[in-house]
């Protein structure tokens, strides 16, 4: 039951406002019209509190991630392939879920259905959960009447999608530990080594190598300004989230990750294969190709590939193939734009996409797992490069002090 308030006339012409419960605001006309009442507005009810309470919510909740959704497409693929009624169902998931932001949005929805609107009209009013793609495969299923197959296509996609972020993760993780460490151990080395032997060689009161004097000048400078430093690191780190939040600086800075040495390869193919996923599902739920190639060019999560991708909808749209626009973009390889073009003339382009992500996550499993030996030569190179400046830059006086000494002797 659901709370609803309503406007209305009663026999004698009098204007009637006053809240009921009913299933759906059809049944709460029903209730007015048997009571005496002509109903001329009914809405659903929404609590005074209802704003803060989702504002407190937000801040102390952790906003649903990709796992969450994951669930939610294979709960209601299994509901509605069991013929369960969609309020009935949705009631029930946000009676069991653990996430209270995911549980306010479905009580939302459910209140949109009771409203009168469609599925992915209600899943639309929460774009923060619910993305332009999800909701479009959702409209698909719904006037296809295949919902169930709707929710079966998203289960697969984020699951996919989950596992190539997990990917991305394992291999960036290992650099960023790598540097993380060796930018310790400089800071100590700088903070409590390098002064120690600046005191000693100061006592001696010979003429130090220039590697030296510059090592003591950024030590001394690290010790006596540390905290300069730090909120340098800071104002930067600031600056620079503020300019990738920009359009031009999130497509320069995505950009910029696809060209990185090593990692800029897997960021690539796990892109791409994100964007043959996506493609794949909304071709075959049914979307138009300008329409699907819209909806992936914001799925892709990278705003310089969704750029191209866009580019190839503007292309089709001139009268060019898929294969030629695709090629002009510069961002598939000659044997996936070849595969591509064999599914234009087979009519089979779904399936072409298909395997094209196959062979894009392979590549990328296979480059992960290689990760270590990739990097390796890089990171030798950037240790060993600092290990040397510093070790010249203590070890150069010490020979000069030893060499002196002995000529004395």
């Amino acid at each position: 039951m659901a709370a609803y308030k309503f406007q209305g006339r009663s026999r004698d012409g009098r204007q009637v406002n006053g809240e009921l419960q009913a299933e759906s605001p059809s049944a709460a006309a029903a209730q007015l019209i048997n009571s005496g009442v002509t109903p001329v507005r009914i809405d659903p009810k929404v609590a005074a509190t209802a704003n803060r309470d989702l504002a407190n919510i937000k801040l102390f909740q952790p906003k649903p991630g990709l796992t969450d959704l994951i669930m939610f497409s294979r709960q209601m693929f299994a509901l509605t392939k069991a013929g369960i009624p969609l309020v009935r169902a949705l009631r029930g998931l946000s009676d069991s879920h653990s996430n209270a932001i995911m549980v306010t949005a479905l009580q939302d929805v459910i209140e949109s259905l009771n409203a009168g609107r469609d599925l992915a009209g209600s899943l639309a009013k929460h774009p923060e959960i619910f993305s332009s793609v999800f909701v479009n495969v959702v409209r698909v299923g719904e006037n296809s009447g295949k919902l169930d197959e709707a929710f079966q296509r998203l289960h697969q996609y984020l699951t996919f999608d989950k596992l190539t972020r997990e990917a991305i993760g394992s291999a960036l993780r290992y650099p960023i530990i790598v540097l993380v460490a060796v930018a310790v151990a400089i800071g100590v080395v700088m903070g409590m080594v390098v002064p120690k032997f600046g005191a000693i060689f100061k006592s001696f009161g010979s003429a130090l190598p220039v590697p030296t004097q510059i090592i003591i000048a950024v030590s001394n400078f690290t010790v006596n300004y540390w905290w300069l430093m730090l909120g340098g690191v800071f104002a930067a780190l600031f600056t620079v989230r503020a300019w990738v939040r920009t359009e031009r600086g999130l497509y320069l800075w995505d950009r910029a990750k696809l060209r990185l040495p090593v990692l800029g390869v897997i960021l690539h193919r796990a892109t791409l294969a994100r964007f043959c996923r996506a493609f794949t599902m909304t071709s075959r739920a049914g979307v138009p190709l300008i329409e699907a190639l819209n909806l992936v060019s914001h799925a892709v999560q990278n705003a310089y590939v969704g750029e191209q991708i866009r580019s190839m909808r503007e292309s089709i749209e001139r009268g060019e193939a898929l294969s030629r626009a695709a090629g002009a973009t510069g961002l598939f390889t000659p044997l996936v734009l070849q595969m591509l073009s064999v599914g234009e003339e087979t009519g089979r382009v779904d399936e072409m996409m298909d395997e094209m992500a196959e062979f894009y996550d392979s590549d990328v499993k296979r480059d992960v797992e290689n990760l270590g030996a990739l990097m390796e030569p890089l990171l030798i190179i950037v240790v060993g490069g600092v290990v040397l400046v510093l070790a010249l830059g203590v070890f150069l006086p010490m020979w000069d002090l030893a060499g002196a000494a002995m000529k004395k002797g």
